[in-house]
């Protein structure tokens, strides 16, 4: 569902887009801001620490001094009250820091109330020790937990060596300098940074929603109205609002569906008085005809009695006259079909005594080009809900057309049926045909011959109209072809009337052929070798 939202908004897409982008920007900024803030504060404080723990040390060692040699100040009773008491306040922050005194034998300490001692010892880095006793004043930042009642506190220790006059005695200041206003400032601007952050964030998802729908929602419109204008409400317009982008873009949009609906108006008008006119003619063209035939069958029948010039004239006359009767039948009928008055008239049928007696009306045109048909039938009967009359009709076109264009070379008729669907495959090794052709051998009145001079084959509508008849079952009329390995139409009819065909028992290429040339065309699978898939379309030659 979510990923189906994402693929179908663009509204959506746009604030998810700017979220992010100004989730990762507000956060890299927010980052940098904290971390700024944080290392300017720890820096004033470590400032303002190396100044009091540089006069601290000159404090302790003028305090030291002034306590006379005669005495080992280092190991009396009074050292906290006279050198280290002093130095445990921080004037500059007005905090108390605990400030250490160690030296190789005791350490002395000072601590703010309520405990006045600490031992600081164990919680001295030995690294800050060493580096105090090599190079000087020397600074670390160590996080210990110097009460047992309290939690851990970070500090910054800084030391410094204290000299005495006393040999072997050297002691080391040490001053504890609480971090904990420095990481409470930090979490504070840390927090108004989050919150502004998350607020800005916010604020521009807004911002982004209420701009993009200020631009998807137009083309929302425009998209509903083209699905209305497809579906055929052809006055559907889009409301123009301002001067700007938009109303520019609806009122083109306005033109284009004006100019579309006076164009299809006109065509729907054009090709109801083309199908009238056609629909006219072959009614009006019946009379005339009826009269001319009978003429026409008195005089070939007479023809014997009339010398050779004149018998071969009713001979063409004849001829003639059987192309012209069939033309107009297949004009009457294109005329139904466009109308839309071509009705099904279907009953259960047993497909294989359908083909025999098909394939045997047609033996006498089979003998005349020299071609043989193989028929190739289940044993079993295949019954399926069909119009027979529409069945033979369009399996008799398709031998007659494989029987013109296999050039005497043998013809194969087969049938098989599945649980669901019948086909048929009508198969000739003749010219055949190019892909292109295999689109386009339905079209009426189409020919291979672009001359169209050729005086062999029909009207040129067979093809079309068992398309259509076909298409009236529910079921595919296909073709494939291949130049020098002839051609292969494929009828595939459902055994239940209204049902939808999810595939064919037949392949529509021959076996022979299935790698080698591929399908003209592609749509449901195949359920029988071949590896080809099956699509609605088909042509004429």
């Amino acid at each position: 569902m979510g990923h189906r939202a994402w693929r179908r908004s663009l509204q959506l897409r746009m604030v998810t887009i700017t979220l992010l982008t100004s989730s990762l920007l507000v956060g890299a900024f927010g980052y940098l801001v904290v971390e700024l803030t944080t290392r300017s504060l720890v820096a004033a404080v470590d400032r303002d620490a190396e100044d009091q723990v540089t006069r601290g040390a000159e404090n302790a060692r003028t305090s030291l001094r002034a306590l006379g040699p005669s005495n080992n100040p280092l190991l009396g009773s009074d050292i906290r009250r006279q050198v280290v008491d002093p130095l445990a306040t921080s004037p500059e922050r007005g905090q108390e820091v605990m400030v250490a005194l160690v030296t190789p034998r005791e350490v002395v300490g000072v601590v703010a109330a309520p405990e006045p001692d600490v031992e600081v010892t164990a919680v001295l880095p030995d690294e800050l020790r060493d580096s105090v006793g090599q190079r000087g004043v020397s600074r670390q930042i160590i996080t210990a937990q110097l009460y047992d009642e309290q939690p851990p506190v970070t500090y910054l220790v800084y030391g410094s060596p204290v000299p005495t006059e006393w040999p072997g005695q050297e002691a080391s200041l040490y001053y504890f300098f609480p971090l904990t206003s420095v990481a409470d400032a930090a979490n504070n601007i840390r927090t108004v940074v989050l919150a502004t952050g998350a607020t800005l964030v916010l604020l521009l998802a807004v911002v982004t929603g209420l701009v993009t729908r200020l631009v998807v929602h137009p083309v929302r419109v425009a998209a509903r109205t083209a699905q209305r204008l497809a579906a055929g409400l052809l006055d559907q317009r889009m409301a123009v609002r301002g001067e700007d982008d938009l109303a520019l873009l609806a009122a083109s949009f306005n033109q284009m569906a004006g100019n579309l609906q006076r164009q299809i108006v006109r065509l729907e008008e054009m090709s109801r008085l083309q199908r009238r006119f056609t629909s006219d003619v072959s009614h009006e063209l019946r009379t005339p005809l009826t009269t001319v035939r009978m003429a026409a069958d008195l005089i070939f029948n007479e023809r014997e009695s009339y010398p050779p010039e004149v018998a071969r004239s009713a001979e063409l006359l004849q001829h003639e006259l059987d192309r012209f009767e069939s033309l107009l039948s297949d004009l009457l009928e294109i005329s139904r079909f466009d109308a839309g008055f071509a009705a099904l008239e279907s009953e259960p049928v047993d497909l294989v005594p359908v083909v025999r007696q098909t394939v045997e009306r047609l033996a006498a045109i089979t003998r005349r080009s020299g071609s043989e048909v193989r028929l190739r039938v289940p044993q079993q009967p295949v019954i399926a809900e069909v119009d027979q009359r529409r069945v033979d009709r369009v399996l008799r076109n398709l031998v007659e057309n494989a029987v013109e264009h296999g050039e005497g070379r043998p013809v194969e008729v087969r049938l098989d049926a599945d649980s669901d669907a019948a086909a048929i495959t009508v198969r000739d090794r003749g010219v055949g045909m190019r892909t292109e052709e295999c689109e386009l051998v339905f079209n009426r009145f189409w020919r291979a011959d672009p001359s169209r001079a050729r005086q062999s084959g029909g009207t040129g509508l067979g093809l079309s109209i068992s398309l259509e008849d076909a298409r009236l079952h529910g079921g595919w009329l296909q073709a494939w072809g291949a130049p020098g390995a002839g051609a292969q139409f494929r009828l595939t009819l459902p055994l239940r009337a209204g049902d939808e065909l999810t595939g064919s028992p037949l392949p529509l290429v021959p076996s022979e052929h299935a790698v080698a040339v591929p399908s003209p065309a592609s749509g449901a699978g195949d359920r029988a070798g071949g590896g080809q898939r099956d699509a609605p379309a088909g042509a004429s030659r």
